[in-house]
């Protein structure tokens, strides 16, 4: 039985990935080039930056992905690459390396969706595959739920209304004056707080609702921090919390938040399993705090891998993987989309 491997690229925000995979299975190589402290000083990735970088990222990323998994052309069986959603300028430079490799080399190209690869990560973490899931799908730049039936069939069930999770954690820890990116920089300071010792108000919206909204819980750490407006701006005052609560209690709203949805979703649909994907889905407080609430109720949630949460291309290679399978390729013509 012949094998195939496909080489993966993933430029979509600011991280420069490439990795080869076996069989949408086996992780031969994974290489991630972070532009984190390119875009620290700024408080969040700088589409500029971010596409400067990957141009000078993505030929040695590339390389050492194919030096590290032993292999050259003529062992792949083709070329994985996202094509949307993401930063277009960032898009543009993996798609066109991906583009080039494919018509260098004869390999056939496939194009991938950043979040349907996110949810494949998931799937990565388990030896059989048992549909139908919801799958949460958690980031910096998303939030959504799906009722998900295959490794290419995800219906969207809610998202959100405004900010994403992972953006209202760096955007918390800019106003904390934490470093970027901020759901890493939170965890941390919080990790020895109490969670209940600044409640929240979880942003649920409708009763039923499947979507969500942080928007709001971020507005109220700023009241909780800088008074009733956000206009305070004297230091240490005297009935400001200790930062760790504060940081543990913030990031433990946003948590549950995605918890209840989770299980909200899953009652709805009927589906007792539950994947988790995205940057967010490192964060250990909403692993623990959702593993625990799905096993009260019976119901198995299954993470990505941490390593696999943020964006690489072993999640790119392993949905093109599928993508062949089914013959889905694309020709040199195939766009980048932001949405």
């Amino acid at each position: 039985m012949r094998h195939m491997r496909v080489l993966g690229v993933e430029t979509s925000c600011d991280e420069t990935a490439a990795a080869v995979v076996t069989d949408g299975r086996v992780v031969r190589s994974s290489i991630v080039h972070s532009q984190a402290d390119d875009h620290a000083p700024w408080g969040g990735v700088v589409p500029e930056i971010a596409g400067r970088g990957h141009l000078e990222a993505i030929v040695p990323v590339a390389s050492r992905a194919l030096e590290e998994a032993a292999m050259d052309r003529e062992d792949l069986a083709g070329i994985a690459v996202t094509l949307r959603p993401g930063l277009l300028g960032s898009l543009l430079v993996g798609a066109t390396a991906a583009k080039a490799l494919s018509w260098a080399w004869s390999l056939p190209l496939v194009g991938v969706h950043h979040i349907h690869a996110h949810a494949y990560a998931a799937l990565m973490s388990l030896e059989e595959w048992e549909f139908p899931y919801i799958t949460l799908i958690v980031s910096g730049g998303h939030t959504s739920l799906y009722r998900t039936t295959s490794p290419l069939s995800h219906a969207l069930l809610g998202e959100t209304r405004d900010d994403a999770a992972g953006e209202a954690l760096d955007k918390a820890a800019n106003l904390l004056g934490l470093s970027y990116p901020g759901g890493p920089s939170i965890e941390e300071a919080g990790k020895n707080g109490n969670p209940d010792a600044c409640p929240f108000k979880l942003p649920l919206l409708e009763p039923d609702s499947l979507e969500f909204s942080f928007s709001g819980l971020k507005t109220a750490l700023l009241y909780r921090v800088k008074g009733p407006g956000g206009k305070r701006n004297e230091p240490d005052l005297p009935d400001a919390p200790p930062l760790e609560d504060l940081c543990a209690s913030y990031e433990h709203a946003i948590a549950r938040t995605l918890a209840e949805k989770c299980l909200r979703a899953c009652d709805q649909e009927g589906i007792p399993r539950i994947l988790v994907g995205g940057g967010v889905a490192r964060n250990r407080r909403l692993r623990e705090l959702l593993g625990e609430m799905a096993l009260a109720r019976g119901i198995q949630a299954v993470f990505a891998a941490p390593e696999h949460c943020t964006d690489n291309a072993v999640m790119i290679a392993g949905l093109g993987h599928a993508l062949f399978e089914v013959g889905e390729t694309v020709d040199l013509r195939a766009d980048v989309a932001a949405s």
